[in-house]
């Protein structure tokens, strides 16, 4: 079994990136309020980048990916590795970090695979919406509504306070993908599962951020930086379907 790190958890992270979230868009409170949506997208523009700079802040789900053919044989090969609450099986080449995104560890190089990594975190039902209750009032009810939201979130189609909220998340809460201008973004269902999954394919790494929920509503979130590219998104959702929660499979 790969050596594993436990760097600071990821709940921790999690709701610094929300805090800093709901502290810039109280901060657009004022703005969207004597002004119309146009100036609203500029003023996020000049904070986090436009279209052009940051792609993903105008990407959407433009396909769907509905329980396609898993290759079991490709599973077999994997090695099996439980982190706390969580089951999952995964190439034997790939460091495994447990509860972090933190991109310090994609730049210490330190491992022998340079930057071969998969970072892992799994939260309890509703992590999301505890966070932040308000949003049930319209319509967020769990949190595949809430990472639904941040993954379909677009600049151009900023019209109110929320939706600048989920734009602003969007960049935050994704981590390092490469060059943003080639990223896909698809929804996918698999099995008991369903998510999000942003694929980019670069001459250096291939990069995969999932971000999923389960039958029982359990968030699960698997990063992963292929520095040698030796993943596809058919292996990715393979590893996808091995993913649960201890006592859940």
């Amino acid at each position: 079994m790969k050596r594993k790190h436990s760097p600071r958890p990821f709940v921790d992270r999690a709701i610094t990136v929300f805090l800093i979230a709901a502290v810039l868009v109280a901060c657009l409170a004022f703005i969207i309020k004597f002004s119309g949506p146009r100036i609203l997208q500029h003023y996020i523009e000049s904070g986090m980048g436009n279209c052009e700079g940051s792609a993903l802040l105008c990407l959407t789900a433009d396909s769907e990916i509905v329980n396609p053919p898993v290759n079991a044989d490709y599973i077999a090969g994997l090695a099996e590795y439980q982190l706390g609450e969580m089951e999952v099986r995964l190439p034997k080449e790939f460091i495994v970090v447990k509860e972090s995104i933190t991109k310090v560890y994609y730049k210490k190089r330190r491992y022998k695979h340079g930057g071969a990594v998969i970072y892992l975190t799994i939260q309890k039902p509703g992590f999301f919406i505890n966070l932040f209750p308000q949003f049930k009032r319209r319509g967020i009810n769990s949190d595949y509504d809430f990472i639904s939201r941040i993954m379909c979130a677009r600049l151009p189609d900023i019209r109110n306070l929320q939706d600048a909220f989920f734009v602003i998340m969007k960049g935050i809460f994704t981590p390092d993908v490469g060059d943003q201008k080639s990223a896909r973004i698809s929804r996918f269902i698999l099995g008991k599962k369903r998510g999000f999954i942003t694929c980019n394919f670069t001459d250096s790494s291939n990069y995969f951020d999932c971000n999923f929920v389960d039958s029982h509503g359990n968030y699960f979130k698997i990063y992963i930086k292929d520095k040698n590219r030796v993943l596809d998104l058919d292996k990715v959702l393979a590893i996808v379907s091995t993913v649960n929660k201890r006592g859940h499979g």
